[in-house]
């Protein structure tokens, strides 16, 4: 498994299943072409981009290309790296027929052929000295979830973080762990509510 230091972008969900089981990093699924409405995402990938850069992973299809130059030209700052999939044509196991232009997505593309296409794209895999250890629970002793003011609580740490206002417990969690661990999150907490 490969880690990369960069948030990486796909379309689906499957996308992201699959892209789990070849690299450690954040992947953020932009649902297809629901990215053009979806502005909080739009802030997260944007802000991904300034803060570790970002690498696009779309389809090799008409539509993977349209969401990539859509998130290219919404990006004005930051880092962005243009991965692309070969054209493999066929259909993707969970599908009853082929796509539109018969082609396979990410989901259908073979781990080591997604391995190559990250080494060919010139992506660094970087040893993380950072340890991911907030969890859900971190959040929870926190007050940041499962507690009557939690919401508000996450929604003061995300506006001092330059994050979006509406994210999950589990979107925030995932960002965080990129950030800081949970000794800078404790620090961070007791500031918001002194």
């Amino acid at each position: 498994m490969i880690k990369i230091e960069q948030a990486v972008i796909v379309e689906g969900k499957y996308d992201k299943i699959k892209l789990s089981s070849v690299i450690n990093a954040v992947i953020i699924v932009t649902n297809g072409f629901g990215i053009f409405n979806d502005t909080e995402k739009l802030s997260l990938i944007r802000y991904y981009a300034k803060k570790t850069g970002i690498i696009i992973l779309t389809d090799s299809d008409s539509a993977g290309r349209k969401i990539r130059s859509y998130i290219k030209s919404a990006v004005n700052d930051g880092e962005i790296i243009n991965i692309y999939i070969p054209d493999i044509f066929g259909k993707e196991k969970r599908k009853q027929k082929p796509s539109a232009e018969g082609k396979i997505g990410v989901e259908g593309i073979d781990c080591k052929i997604l391995e190559d296409a990250f080494i060919k794209s010139g992506v660094t895999v970087s040893e993380c000295s950072r340890v991911n250890n907030i969890t859900k629970y971190t959040l929870y002793t926190l007050g940041l979830s499962g507690c009557p003011d939690s919401s508000a609580l996450r929604k003061k740490l995300q506006k001092s973080l330059g994050l979006p206002s509406l994210m999950s417990a589990s979107a925030l969690l995932e960002v965080l762990n990129t950030m800081m661990d949970s000794e800078e999150l404790e620090k961070r907490v007791a500031e918001l509510e002194s």
